[in-house]
């Protein structure tokens, strides 16, 4: 049995909503089924400064993720800070540039141009791993925080194909658990043309 399969068929058991993804409510009823009381609150409390800033720009279900994943990674001894969040079609369509008509020498950062990235929608986020003030550009630390991620629930672009992105994480919609990357981001950005909510 996949684990996606094996993750629904325990929240079906426990009266949750079905999503295969092993997020916090998910854990919170497995501790209580198995313990008979409630899982302490999780940390979500406000973080640094600089990350908040950019929390603030995502979705407030991601906000939630992107908090406890700090705290998650700072129970390990990571220092990890939030440093990209929501982006417009036109600073996507920059990036998509670099390496390709601008810094060339770079090399290319993303595959996705304008309202075909996850950040235009206030859905996904970027961290950086931190050693005191010193930002780490690479680092074996980013995989152990992607594992910490997908524990939460979040999809990691550490496990990405193209461009493997390891400080990249976003939390899919529960509608759109069944559909293709392609079909997701054009849903998106048609309830964005539209001010729809993104996660009802």
């Amino acid at each position: 049995m996949k684990n996606i399969e094996m993750i629904k068929e325990i929240q079906q058991k426990l009266g949750i909503e079905v999503d295969g993804l092993a997020g916090p409510q998910t854990w919170s009823a497995i501790y209580t089924h198995i313990l008979k009381k409630e899982l302490p609150v999780f940390p979500t409390d406000q973080v640094d400064a600089k990350s908040e800033k950019v929390i603030a720009t995502l979705q407030s279900e991601v906000q939630v993720y992107a908090r406890a994943l700090i705290h998650k990674a700072k129970e390990v001894g990571i220092d990890i800070r939030v440093i990209s969040g929501l982006r417009t079609y036109a600073e996507q369509d920059k990036l998509y540039a670099q390496g390709r008509t601008e810094n060339i020498k770079g090399g290319i950062v993303t595959n996705a141009k304008g309202g075909h990235s996850n950040h235009n929608f206030g859905i996904a986020f970027d961290i950086g791993v931190f050693e005191g003030i010193v930002y780490l550009d690479e680092s074996p630390k980013y995989k152990a925080v992607g594992a910490l991620g997908m524990q939460l629930g979040l999809e990691w672009g550490g496990n990405w194909h193209t461009i493997v992105d390891q400080p990249h994480f976003q939390l899919r919609p529960v509608w759109a658990k069944n559909l293709s990357e392609e079909q997701m981001l054009a849903d998106l950005r048609e309830r964005k043309e539209k001010n729809q909510a993104i996660y009802t």
